[in-house]
């Protein structure tokens, strides 16, 4: 998908995908990880999501990486904080405290820049990607991660009902894009609500990723 499809999306304000509260199913769910106090978790294509906010709420430091300028800046602003700003490569880095979020294209994003983290939290990075670019997705994530502990949140709908983002992305395509990494479960499916409820009939689905 075309970078300037994002940008338009949020130069237009037409981010429907933004939840204005955090996840229901990462509230419900994120202590399947188990992780200790002050891991990190890296939060790919992260918008300015809430989801960032209440997991240093829950003593954990969060990486993010983000195509659009405007989401982090708006970001940091609903945080009430003012971060450091720093290039780095074709990224720009933008930083306070545990929160460290890079600016730019997700696949130009190296593991030595990122870090090490300990797990990996996608709710709107797998479905906002069309098929064509899911598999080089999901083996950069892994090579940037390591290969950690995911919770991930998808959608299981029929795709000839309406066109994505977010796209339908079933459980056998999940098997298929982690299944040779991962151990997949479903712990939670729920009917589509939200802007997507009224576009399509569905199930939105909590899967827990283990290393194999």
């Amino acid at each position: 998908m075309d970078p300037s499809f994002w940008h338009e999306r949020w130069s237009a304000r037409q981010i429907g995908f933004h939840e204005g509260q955090p996840n229901a199913m990462l509230v419900k769910h994120f202590a399947r990880l188990k992780l200790a106090a002050g891991s990190r978790i890296f939060v790919p294509l992260c918008g300015k999501s809430r989801d960032l906010g209440w997991l240093l709420e829950q003593g954990h430091s969060v990486a993010g990486v983000e195509l659009s300028r405007i989401a982090v800046e708006e970001l940091f602003e609903e945080l009430g904080v003012s971060p450091a700003i720093e290039n780095r490569g074709p990224l720009m880095l933008f930083s306070f405290e545990d929160l460290a979020v890079f600016v730019g294209d997700f696949f130009k994003l190296t593991a030595d820049q990122l870090g090490s983290v300990d797990a990996v939290y996608d709710r709107a990075a797998l479905v906002a990607l069309p098929a064509s670019m899911r598999p080089d997705y999901a083996r950069h994530l892994a090579s940037l991660s390591g290969s950690v502990p995911q919770l991930l949140i998808s959608f299981d709908y029929d795709q000839s009902a309406t066109n994505g983002p977010p796209f339908s992305v079933p459980g056998s395509e999940i098997e298929k894009h982690y299944g040779k990494a991962y151990r997949a479960e479903l712990v939670e499916s729920a009917a589509i609500s939200g802007p997507l409820s009224q576009r399509c009939t569905g199930t939105e689905q909590a899967w827990l990723l283990s290393p194999a």
